[in-house]
């Protein structure tokens, strides 16, 4: 009899321990499943911000140059003393790309275009890139005239804003004053969505100090259609260099948060890895007492 009470504690205490070892084990396989599964997402997003971080010095650089062209194209409508007429057609030229994990950098631009088209509801859309595209065809579809993607791949240049903006002339997609919507880079971490004016031949005809420019009537046509290229690239130009900021702070932060649940799931694994070898000498140590 005494070893029968003796035996049945023994044999009880063993099937528990193998079921609660089995669990454990299963438990730290799936643990170290998903620690290979954010090794590799961390891998890839630290390759990511360095990719980011090389092509945020190109875009910089091409944002600079571009900025020099705009400020000096901007400061003749403004010595022109150019203004928007209150009942001309507007065109509003919203400027985003075809790629995400950039965190809400598209997001920006599309509600100051639904801004715009608020405030104006006759006024036309021409989107650069797909990502804006699909946002701001929930609200204004019908606002949109024409759209253009393959944008956003390389640091933009001089001939895909004259591309553009033969196209939207091609089209005849006609209006007084054109509103470029773009990101403003202000610094790898800041950004803000801000607009580029840009006229017609009509509307620069009626400004007040047109006169004192002295173009003659050949060349008029010419600076209306360069004026709006020089806009549109310059849009361009500060669109993807704020684009790749984000992106390395997008990868910054993920590289992080993958960091941070590694240490997290080490500990864990740790913790479980000794409560298993815990229990396996409590079995011996009970099996060896109860002998």
């Amino acid at each position: 009899m005494f070893a029968i009470k003796v035996a049945r504690p023994a044999v009880v205490n063993t099937t528990w321990s193998v079921i609660g070892q089995n669990r454990n084990f299963a438990t730290l396989k799936e643990i170290q499943l998903r620690l290979k599964s954010v090794n590799s997402i961390a891998k890839i997003t630290k390759s990511m911000k360095m990719i980011a971080s090389t092509k945020m010095t190109r875009a910089q650089k091409s944002m600079e140059i571009a900025r020099v062209f705009g400020s000096t194209q901007k400061s003749l409508f403004t010595h022109a003393d150019t203004k928007p007429t209150e009942e001309g057609n507007t065109l509003v030229v919203t400027v985003s790309s075809d790629r995400g994990l950039c965190g809400g950098i598209h997001s920006s631009v599309s509600k100051a275009s639904r801004k715009l088209v608020d405030e104006n509801p006759s006024s036309q859309v021409v989107v650069l890139g797909d990502k804006a595209k699909a946002q701001l065809a929930r609200s204004v579809r019908e606002n949109i005239k024409l759209s253009f993607n393959q944008i956003g791949k390389a640091v933009p240049t001089y001939a895909e804003a004259c591309a553009i903006a033969d196209t939207i002339i091609k089209e005849k997609v006609e209006f007084d004053q054109a509103v470029i919507v773009y990101n403003h880079f202000r610094s790898v971490i800041a950004y803000e969505a801000e607009t580029i004016p840009a006229y017609s031949e009509a509307t620069f005809i009626k400004s007040g100090n047109f006169s004192a420019c002295e173009i003659e009537d050949d060349v008029l046509e010419n600076l209306q259609e360069f004026a709006f290229a020089n806009s549109i690239y310059w849009g361009l130009a500060e669109g993807h260099a704020a684009e790749m900021a984000a992106k390395r702070t997008a990868m910054e932060n993920a590289t992080k948060n993958a960091g941070e649940m590694i240490d997290r799931l080490t500990l864990t694994y740790n913790r479980g890895r000794q409560a298993v070898i815990t229990n396996e000498l409590i079995d011996i140590i009970t099996g060896a007492s109860a002998l």
